[in-house]
This record gives C-alpha cells, structure tokens and sequence, in this order.
C-alpha cells in the first residue's frame, strides 16, 4: 500500500474520541513525534540488531504496525522478535496489541565478512490518548555492527571493548539523529500541524436576505473536503439551510473514501437560505466541516457558529420548497465519515459524522407505507412488476366503488342502469360510454398531476379539491342535478332533463358524462391499493404514468362494464316502469346532501363569507332554472334573455370566492390535539415524546371516516394517555407549504398521511391509509417502548 494509502488507515484508525469535546483538543500539547516515540538501535552482537523505542507517557504503538527491514547487502535478516503487547480491540484495526512505556525489538540475522554497520528502514505507528493518531512513520537509520572477532573463544581485549562502546554510544547518536530529522512518507520533513482554527478559517456574512455567503480558507498544505460538512441556522422560526452551492474544487484520490473533491485554496460559497417568512432576522449559522494536513494529520470535524444579520428575503414558494427536498436529498450520496472511537464520547462533542436525511420510508404493512417513491429517483416497481403496479390500481379502482366518496355518484349508475335494463344493446352502450368518461377523466387528472408534480408542485390524488372555485363549481353542479332529478327543471329539445342527460339518457353523452362526474367525486378517497400505484405513478415516465391512472379508471367502471357485457348480471336488474320516475326524484337528495357537504368544504377553506355568498348564487342559480323551465315554450326571447341574465349573475359567487383570502386559522385545535408545525414536531421529538401525526383534509372523505370510526374513540385516546402520547393534526383542507413539504419530505402521493414517532428518537412509523382500532393502539404501543 502506498505511504498516502498508510496515511489516510491512519486517520480511520486514530480520530479517538475522549472525555473532552473532540474539537476542544489544543494541539499543543502534541507531543512531535520523535519525542513521543523516541528511538535508538544498536548492534549487541554481529547476528542480532535490537530496535529500541521509549514511548512517552499518554502515548502508545501498534504492534502490527511496527516492522523493520534490512537495506542493501552486508546484513542478512531473519524476521521481527516482538514481544507481546497488551491486548486491545480497536474500531478500525480490530484486536491488536499495543505498547507503552518502552517497546524493545530483536531483529535476528547474519552479518557479511567484513561489514561494518547495516542500513535499516524502521516503520511505526502510534497515537496519542488525547485523541489523535500519527501517520505511519519511516525512518531510515545506520547501525555499527561489533568488530568481527579473530577467535570467538578469546575474550576480547580491553581496548576492543572500549571500541565497541564507543561505536554502541555512535550508533545511538545516530540512530536518535535520524529519528529527530526522520521524514514522512513523502520523504519531507513533516511540520506540526496547527491549531483547528489557524489551519481552516471559516468567515460567513449575508449576501442577501435569500443568501449567505460563507468562506473557507485553507491553511498552506491543507484542504477541505467538499463532502464532509452540514450547515444549520438557528434562531429565528421559519428559516431554515438550503443546499450550499459549492465551486468547482480539486479531484483528490483518497485511498480510504476513493474519489473525492477537495479544496487547497480559499473558497467562497454561497448557502441558500430558505424562507417561510419575509421579515430581517438575526441567526446564528452552525457550520460542521472537516480537513486534512497534507501528508499529515486528519482534523476530527469541526464546528464553528457565526451571527449573521439577515435583511428582508423572499419566502419560498411550494415548488420552490419541494425543488429544495428533492436537491437536498440528491445531495446526501457522500462517503462515510472518518471512524472514530464512540466509547469515551461526551455528550458536548462535536458530531464525528455527517448528519444524514434519511430517504426512504419506514417499511409497513399498510398502504400509505407502500405509496412512497423518492423523488428525483426512478420508481421502483412492486412485486410483480408492471402487471403487478397496474393490478393493484385495477383493484384500487374497483374498491373505489365502495368508498364514502363515490356513494353519490352510485345513485346516479343505478338509475341509469335500470333504464340500460330496456335491451343489451342499451345496457352496452351505457357501460361503454360510461367507461369511457371515467378513463378520460382519470387520465385528465393523472396527467395534470404528474405534470404538475414534475415542476415541483407537491400536489397529490384529490389537488383539485383544495381550489376553493373548483369546490364551489361542484356544489353548483350537485345542486343543478338534485334540481333537474327533483323535477324543477328540464332541457328543452327532446334532449330530455338534466339528470336524465347525466345519467338516465339513453345517448353517449349522459353516460360519458356520468363518468366524468364519478372521477371528479371520487377524487377526495384512497381506497386500499391505490397508494402504492398513485406512489409508482407520480414517480414513472409519463406513459407509464397513463397506465397506471387508466387502470385506475378501469376498475372504478368496472362494475357497470361487467353489467352491461355480462348478460346473466343485467338480468338481475328490475324492468323499467313508473317506479322509475319516483326513484329518480328520490335520488335527488344524496345530490343536495353532497352540495350541503361541498359547501361545508368551501367554509372551511374561505370562511362563512364564502358559503353565504355560494348560497345566494345558488338562489339566483336555482331562480334561473325555473324561470327558464316556466317560460320554455312561451313565444318571444325575453324570458329566455332574463333566464341567461340570472344564470350569469347566480356564477359570480364561484368567481368571487377563488380570489377571496383564506381566513386566519387558530392555533388551538380541537382538546387534546396539537396544530402541525415542523418546529413543534421537532421539539417534541427532542423532549422524547411519542408524536401521532395525522395530515388530514376537510374534502377527504376517508380522512373523515378514520377520524369518526377510529380517532375520535376511545381506545385511540386511551392508547394516546397510555404512551405519554401527542396528537398533532395538520390540516391540508386549502394550500399549504408546510403540510406539502411533510408530504412530499415522506413522498405520500395525498392525505390521509399518518406517522407514529416513536420516543426514543427513531424513525417514524407510517400506518395505513384505512385505520382501525387494533392498527393505532400497536403502533402507539411500540412507539412508547
């Protein structure tokens, strides 16, 4: 291995950690290697040579990092006697035995006729109990051998003897002259390395309020890695580090991390800040970065905080904030830090790694767990593969149709259905008709989400829901059907009332509109399996995205297409008749009740003001139907021209409300729950504390469900008292940043989103999309372990 290589398994092996914080170590009081390890030899005899080491106290030596060779001709060598050192497991090396005090080698051989001294090149290692490793040393030392004596069994004279003092007394000099003027492996002399702060200066200021500019300067014969750092800002809410831009730096072969980026000269670089307030704000900026000597030491990671003085920046936007996610994650791909000792670590000291965000999700056996994809990364299939990713949406669209969400729309297939009972052809025609509306919608949506999603919008299943015009179209549209079923209004022309052109017509347009209608309804329920295809889809290429979402639009339509192609299933069905019209008017109702629920939707989001003024559109709304329908067949255009007049006028309202504000949301919640905030959930964590995180909307009708049938139970409370427990409830009814940024942090394609924290710190537990009881007192229960 190369002297470089020797270095950097130095490094590996040697940043210890001790009772002290690691950056609070004072490099003076290092010892210079050649009097912490100070070294003499000398030849006691012509057949041996001994290697002498006098270890300071704090300091110690490998024993397998010690060995000598024999240079050139005139000596030859047999291998290293060392004595046995004193065991000990060391992280990086594994068990090894080290010495203190005083090391003594024997190196055994045969010395040439006539040779006078031998060359030997001398290689060690130690460290220092302060926390910091040498790099291996190479010395290169002559040793005088005795005078090869005439008559091995005549003692040797006195003055033979007084030489071969005088020549042991050289030798020692000689050998602790090399040691002192020994060189590192690069063949220089090697220089004690510097203090932490004289050898890496770290400056930082405010380039703007969007912007800090920090710089690094490298001490000549230093360099910083460009991997091996984190950035934090503290001390105002809503500021957080972005990524830091880093220049073009230096490619470096690191024998231990392989190819790296370093820096030898001074860099500037710009950290992005990221907002979510507007205002100035003094912070403090905590930069963790980490360097080497060249040729010499690796410094543990070093800590350094600075005041910065922000003035007034630009909050980021939701795609902005979503672009930050996905690059800070991109950013995380870096070598491992430099093993250190854990055992002495204190609790002051400075990180010995670099922390990480975790990218992947929990594992559960749940379907919000599977409806997770990390962004910027290719999807990666579920079991089964493709077929299996469009099998579990053909099943989750085809569950669909038992969900909360899609009962109104139910209504309207039965009614049509029973009219498809006349022939086959008809109940054919419906179904296909029908099916078509539903894939054209469901492709619609599925596109503008994915497109949508791939410029940074952290939008998922059921977006369109959280624009407040959108919301208030539909309840004119719910409304509009519940009248036309109710009888009060019709559409001239033969073409028949409007609930009959939406689902009783025996014409394609009704039945594909019908479809279109059960997307749009059914867009506020994840039904179990649509997680992990929604989560496959928005992390797909576009055209395997079409699939999943038409797949999807398959199984919601299924249903009415087996009954419409199966014969012995239409059969089933009851002949049209006069009951028909009854029913028809009965089913007027679930459509004002699905008004009623929109319009509490459209409150939640823009406040009463909103709903009274949709209220009173849908008077004028429902005004201008009836007098349309009472002066229908009356000659003249002026009934006609007021009818159109009133039915512009009922549609300001949905105008009106998708520019009004959002009201002021309280902090306070509901008793026993706490309002979503990344900083509260943070803390919390840091206190220890069991967190149940629920991202719900007012439009999710699953959301709902689990909260009625689960979280507003007793045994879900229990459990929350049980575990010492806090229940956070993030609210994503209207556009949010944060809650957006939550779900896309845990790559969740939509609500409901629910994560147990766990109080020991780990990560959290991502539970399904359907809860039950059993499912939340588990989780909470080995939360609290």
């Amino acid at each position: 291995m190369t002297a470089m290589g020797w270095w950097k398994r130095l490094v590996a092996s040697c940043l210890l950690a001790t009772a002290m914080p690691a950056l609070a170590i004072d490099v003076d009081d290092l010892l210079p290697v050649d009097e912490a390890f100070v070294l003499t030899t000398r030849a006691p005899a012509r057949d041996r040579i001994e290697i002498e080491w006098k270890i300071a106290d704090g300091y110690y030596l490998y024993r397998h990092r010690t060995a000598v060779q024999a240079q050139g001709t005139g000596f030859v060598a047999q291998p290293l006697q060392l004595p046995a050192g004193t065991p000990y497991t060391d992280e990086f090396f594994g068990d090894v035995e080290t010495y203190r005090q005083r090391l003594t080698a024997t190196l055994p051989g045969r010395a040439d006729t006539g040779a006078a001294s031998v060359t030997l090149q001398v290689k060690y290692q130690g460290c220092a109990d302060i926390g910091i490793c040498y790099p291996p040393q190479t010395r290169t030392v002559s040793v005088r051998l005795p005078a090869q004596a005439i008559d091995a069994a005549q003692p040797t004279s006195t003055g033979d003897a007084s030489f071969a003092a005088l020549g042991r007394s050289l030798s020692g000099a000689t050998g602790a002259s090399n040691a002192l003027l020994g060189t590192a492996p690069g063949g220089q002399a090697q220089a004690l390395p510097l203090p932490p702060e004289q050898a890496f200066v770290f400056e930082a200021i405010a380039g703007d309020g969007n912007t800090i500019l920090m710089r690094f300067t490298p001490a000549k014969g230093y360099y910083l890695y460009r991997d091996r750092n984190t950035f934090h800002i503290d001390g105002a809410e809503g500021i957080a580090a972005g990524t830091p831009k880093w220049p073009k730096g230096v490619a470096h072969r690191d024998e231990h991390f392989g190819e790296v980026t370093v820096y030898f000269d001074q860099v500037d670089v710009p950290l992005p800040v990221r907002r979510r307030i507007a205002g100035a704000a003094d912070v403090t900026l905590t930069a963790t970065f980490q360097g080497c000597q060249a040729d010499g030491i690796c410094y543990p990671p070093m800590t350094r905080t600075v005041q910065v003085a922000l003035p007034v920046g630009t909050p980021e936007t939701a795609a902005e904030a979503q672009a930050a996610i996905i690059a800070e994650r991109d950013s995380t791909a870096v070598a491992p830090a430099l093993p250190v000792e854990t055992d002495a670590i204190d609790a002051d000291a400075a990180p010995a790694t670099v922390d990480v965000p975790e990218t992947s999700t929990p594992d559960a056996s749940a379907d919000n767990a599977s409806r997770t994809s990390a962004p910027g990364v290719q999807a990666s299939l579920p079991k089964g593969g493709l077929f299996g990713a469009l099998l579990l949406a053909l099943l989750g669209g085809l569950i669909l149709n038992l969900m909360p969400c899609v009962l109104p729309i139910l209504s309207l297939k039965a009614l049509g259905l029973a009219q498809s009972g006349e022939s086959r052809q008809r109940a054919r025609s419906h179904a296909l008709w029908y099916t078509a509306g539903v894939l054209v919608a469901f492709a619609a949506i599925g596109l503008i989400a994915v497109a949508l999603r791939a410029t940074g919008q952290a939008l998922g299943w059921g977006f369109q829901l959280q624009q407040p015009w959108f919301v208030a179209a539909l309840v004119y549209l719910m409304f509009a059907v519940g009248l036309s079923l109710s009888g009060v209004f019709s559409l001239g022309g033969g073409v028949g009332n409007l609930g009959s052109a939406l689902a009783t017509r025996s014409g394609p347009v009704g039945d594909f509109f019908t479809g279109v209608l059960a997307c749009v309804v059914a867009s506020p329920c994840i039904a179990p399996f649509m997680g992990g295809a929604l989560a496959f889809a928005f992390a797909s290429s576009t055209w395997l995205a079409l699939a999943v979402f038409l797949m999807l639009g398959l199984g919601l339509a299924l249903p009415f297409l087996l009954i419409g192609f199966v014969p012995a299933l239409a059969n089933r069905l009851p002949k049209p008749g006069a009951w028909m019209d009854t029913f028809k008017r009965a089913l007027a109702f679930p459509m004002y009740l699905t008004a009623i629920w929109l319009a509490w939707v459209l409150g939640k989001q823009r406040g009463v003001d909103a709903m009274a003024l949709v209220a009173a559109g849908l008077a004028l709304f429902a005004l201008a139907l009836w007098w349309h329908e009472h002066r229908r067949f009356k000659p003249g255009i002026a009934g006609r021209a007021f009818a159109l007049a009133l039915l512009v006028l009922s549609l300001l309202p949905i105008m009106r409300v998708a520019t009004m504000d959002a009201p002021a949301r309280n902090a306070a919640t509901a008793e026993g729950e706490v309002a979503y905030s990344a900083e509260r959930l943070q803390a919390l964590r840091d206190e220890g504390r069991v967190v149940f995180v629920n991202m719900t909307a007012d439009w999710c009708v699953t959301c709902k469900a689990n909260e009625r049938r689960v979280l507003a139970r007793a045994p879900f409370r229990d459990a929350l008292q049980g575990a010492d427990a806090v229940y956070m409830v993030g609210d994503w009814t209207d556009v949010d940043d944060h809650i957006g940024a939550y779900l896309a942090q845990h790559n969740a394609v939509g609500v409901p989103l629910y994560v147990v924290y766990p109080a020991n710190g780990g990560e959290g537990e991502v539970l399904p999309a359907i809860l039950t009881d059993a499912i939340v007192v588990s989780a909470l229960e080995r939360a609290a372990r």
